[in-house]
């Protein structure tokens, strides 16, 4: 039998491809996302994969949902938050309301949906907490302080977690995936795109949902338990730190 896993945002762009991953290489998959019926419906028609709809923002949505998803299939031994949102503006015009949901959905959904399954992998000595950051957590970006400060400390929260994890089985890492070809990104006009885009990422193209996919099946492995702590930068060379 194959360890359960669960991916937030599971069933759109990354997560798809990470779910889709998890499923290939023996896992049994859940996926969660938060509103669009048709597209996780559609998801789990072709991909066999049950899908979970709740809030990650919500703390006790998440409480819940994990119950489901144990009650299904079986103790949750591998967690990948993936689930994003983005709420763009420059500082001087941003609201309350767009940093809230950004935090809400980026930051404090790593407590809501870790911190009820924590207990559990502690038990059992065996834990994979796989965090999907992103380049703008780690270099910033103009427009995206919400965002930016979001996914930073997704890796600040990886970090002191694997300490706590790590006599217990348990690793903890980030990703840090560049401009993705997903359909967010392939929406942008071709001339922005090959313009102000490609130019700054050295491999000269955009990475894919796949490439991301495959970095979180090997961080999962029963084989990485020495790697916890770390932080994974998949982009192109756009930034090296």
């Amino acid at each position: 039998m194959g360890r359960v896993a669960v991916v937030t945002g599971g069933s759109r762009g990354i997560g798809a491809a990470i779910s889709k991953a998890l499923k290939a290489a023996g896992y049994k998959v859940a996926a969660t996302y938060a509103g669009n019926d048709a597209a996780a419906n559609a998801f789990k028609s072709e991909t066999g994969i049950p899908v979970y709809k709740w809030d990650v923002s919500n703390a006790e949505a998440c409480a819940a949902g994990l119950k489901k998803v144990a009650e299904d299939l079986g103790p949750i031994e591998v967690l990948v938050n993936n689930a994003g949102i983005t709420r763009d503006a420059m500082f001087h015009k941003m609201t309350a309301q767009q940093w809230n949901e950004v935090i809400g959905t980026n930051l404090t959904a790593l407590f809501n949906m870790t911190q009820p399954i924590w207990g559990g992998m502690r038990d059992r000595s065996f834990g994979r907490v796989i965090c999907i950051s992103s380049i703008n957590g780690q270099k910033g970006q103009m427009g995206q302080a919400n965002y930016a400060a979001a996914k930073a400390g997704e890796i600040g929260f990886v970090k002191s977690l694997a300490q706590e994890g790590a006599s217990k089985g348990i690793t903890v890492n980030a990703i840090c995936p560049g401009y993705i070809g997903t359909e967010m990104v392939r929406a942008v006009p071709q001339d922005v795109l090959e313009k102000r885009i490609l130019p700054l990422i050295p491999v000269g193209r955009l990475g894919e949902p796949e490439e991301i996919a495959r970095c979180v099946v090997f961080l999962a492995a029963d084989e990485a338990g020495f790697i916890t702590g770390s932080t994974l930068s998949a982009n192109g060379g756009q930034y090296m730190n």
